[in-house]
């Protein structure tokens, strides 16, 4: 605004641009005189009261060409404007407590430390207000000396007081762990700080890798100031190394020799110094020479800043996204939108490819250096607490920077590649000043749509309505993929009962075979016993059959013995034997008529006596079955 007007006054600068919302077209449209009047932006933005326009003293202009732009009479540009009192929000936040104060710019810092005495009853002698953009500042200071944004955020650090009580060790870790650290980390050789927000269970060798992914310094040869002598180990999480919070300092430098070290150091010392008295003398000599105001505005904004935002032809899409982060962090703030890093299809894998109920819309982020809007854009709107609280929740946002003729031609090919050649035209065709463009993008099922461009010429308010008029075309068709993604689930889950169910009764039904199958093999089995065992008797009853002596006959002259046997199914065995027979021929006899000895005892009945008990070599006589005996056959137990 100062180098497109003139104005030397920066608070009657931003005076201008409250006036006009923030709108950096429609301020500088408001006092840079015309012949006949001003352009007016088509944004609408507030008109500045000046003195009654007189048609009479300005005569009426020639037709102008076809513009977005229309005329308007305004005051002149050095008219003096009652300026209102201009109040500043502050959140300071002092370990696990956030503290919101809204005052006067005209108030000092020691007006705020009042408040907060009052607040977080810490006395002001033991507080250190910290955050401020131009370094510590006393408490005397007027806020307006600062030119301050409308927002800050700023943090209290009280050193001379004793930590929380240790009884709670564990849960002050574990909330550690849970909060994010801000590491500011200067690169020594090339002078240039990065602002690097890491959370408390990040480990100190992730902080090395990622500095080696922006300084091109391998962990090895990284030489590092400013650790706190408890950080020994490299795989020690950030919240038990005993960093500053919320932010910590660090230097890098790469590891060398001390003479190469001193000249690198003259080398680059000598660079920067020619590079910014160039600068300066071209910005200083712009007017003189009738360099159009524009053109000094972009060369200004392009000196002071320290990079680019992400490098030209980078190999790996991961790295320009970390280096953008953290130059967009370092141009306006930490309160940004939580920027994904990876490849275009990583943030789709991330965003769509998810079930139903997680899936998210892809904001893709335009960045353009060149515009004019970038800064308003950026600062006012994408960086507003409100639109990154929605993002994060609501969205997976993803950045690329245009600036680059190779980086808007990679882009246009990642873009035709996924939303076609419509949408590539649509950002090829578009207008330097009309960037930075928000894409809003939603998942389907075969393609992805995307549901809103919105311009950098837009306010907080219509951001947010964009959004949430995305949100709830997006919320409408995640309702109908979860309703089809549960039916679904539970067509599967059917089938996999089923499949389940099928599957154990084939296991029963085999399991029954099987045990049927073993059961037959088993019976089987004991059948071929039994009849080996029938046919191993037989053979035994055959063989003491044929090894009988013949039964003697009624009129032989020798004593005979006639017994009668009675069998267990009740019918009799009768048959002579000579008296001289052995008890042994008896006992063949009952075996070859299916009886055998060892399983059946030969009892007598008067008196009562197992005759299979007696000695089987002695003789019927001896043992008194002579003449006549009855006896019976009883199976042993």
């Amino acid at each position: 605004m100062q180098a497109c007007t003139g104005i030397e006054n920066i608070d009657e600068a931003i005076t201008l641009l409250e006036q006009n919302n923030w709108d950096l077209v429609a301020a500088i449209n408001g006092v840079i005189p015309q012949e006949n009047g001003i352009l007016q932006s088509d944004y609408g933005g507030e008109t500045i009261s000046g003195p009654a326009f007189d048609p009479a003293s300005h005569p009426a202009p020639a037709p102008a060409p076809s513009s977005s732009s229309a005329f308007r009479p305004v005051m002149p540009s050095r008219q003096i404007v009652e300026r209102q009192p201009r109040m500043l929000d502050f959140r300071v936040e002092y370990r696990d407590r956030n503290v919101d104060v809204v005052l006067e710019d005209s108030c000092t810092v020691g007006e705020i430390k009042q408040i907060l005495e009052s607040e977080l009853q810490i006395p002001m002698s033991k507080m250190l207000l910290k955050g401020w953009k131009t370094g510590d500042v006393e408490d005397s200071t007027v806020l307006k000396s600062l030119h301050l944004p409308k927002n800050n955020s700023l943090y209290v650090l009280t050193p001379d007081l004793p930590p929380p009580s240790s009884s709670s060790h564990a849960g002050a870790l574990q909330e550690s762990l849970n909060q994010n650290f801000m590491l500011i980390i200067t690169h020594r050789e090339v002078q240039r700080e990065y602002n690097l927000n890491f959370s408390g269970s990040s480990t100190i060798q992730e902080v090395k890798r990622n500095v080696y992914d922006l300084t091109s310094i391998p962990v090895r040869h990284q030489l590092w100031e400013g650790w706190p002598t408890s950080a020994t180990d490299d795989s020690m999480c950030l919240a038990e190394s005993g960093l500053s919070y919320p932010c910590h300092r660090l230097t890098v430098g790469r590891r060398s020799s001390p003479a190469q070290t001193r000249e690198q150091s003259e080398e680059q010392s000598t660079d920067v110094h020619m590079v910014s008295d160039s600068d300066g003398d071209d910005f200083e000599d712009a007017s003189e020479f009738g360099v159009d105001d524009g053109e000094v505005f972009g060369m200004a904004s392009s000196a002071l800043r320290k990079s680019p935002m992400m490098p030209e032809n980078a190999e790996n899409e991961g790295d320009a996204l970390l280096q953008f982060t953290a130059e967009f962090s370092s141009r306006y703030g930490d309160c940004h939108p939580v920027f994904f890093i990876g490849s275009l299809e990583a943030a789709f894998q991330e965003a769509f490819y998810v079930k139903a109920r997680d899936r998210k819309l892809l904001a893709i982020y335009l960045h353009h250096d060149e515009s004019v809007l970038t800064n308003v854009f950026c600062s006012q709107m994408l960086c507003a607490e409100s639109i990154v609280s929605y993002l994060s929740q609501n969205f997976i946002t993803w950045a690329w920077d245009l600036t680059k003729d190779a980086n808007r031609a990679r882009f246009l090919t990642m873009c035709n590649r996924h939303f076609g050649s419509v949408v590539a035209q649509t950002i090829r065709t578009q207008k330097t000043d009309q960037f930075p463009l928000f894409l809003i993008i939603m998942g389907k099922r075969s393609s992805n749509e995307v549901l809103n461009v919105i311009q950098g010429n837009t306010t907080v308010d219509e951001l947010m309505m964009r959004l949430m008029a995305a949100m709830e075309i997006f919320t409408a068709q995640q309702q109908e993929d979860i309703k089809d993604e549960d039916e679904r689930e539970a067509r599967e889950n059917v089938k996999r009962e089923q499949d389940e169910a099928y599957r154990l009764s084939l296991e029963a039904d085999r399991a029954k075979r099987e045990a049927h199958e073993r059961e037959m093999a088993e019976q089987f089995r004991l059948e071929q016993i039994r009849k080996e065992q029938e046919e191993e008797r037989e053979a035994i009853r055959l063989s003491l059959e044929q090894a009988l002596p013949p039964e003697p006959k009624e009129e032989i002259a020798e004593p005979v013995s006639k017994l009668r046997i009675r069998t267990p199914s009740g019918e009799f065995l009768e048959r002579r034997f000579l008296a001289s027979n052995k008890l042994q021929i008896v006992f063949d006899f009952v075996a070859s008529k299916g009886f055998p000895w060892d399983e059946f005892k030969l009892l007598s009945t008067f008196p009562r006596r197992d005759v299979t008990q007696l000695d089987p070599n002695k003789s019927l006589l001896e043992v008194k079955l002579f003449p006549q005996e009855t006896l019976f056959l009883e199976a042993k137990e």
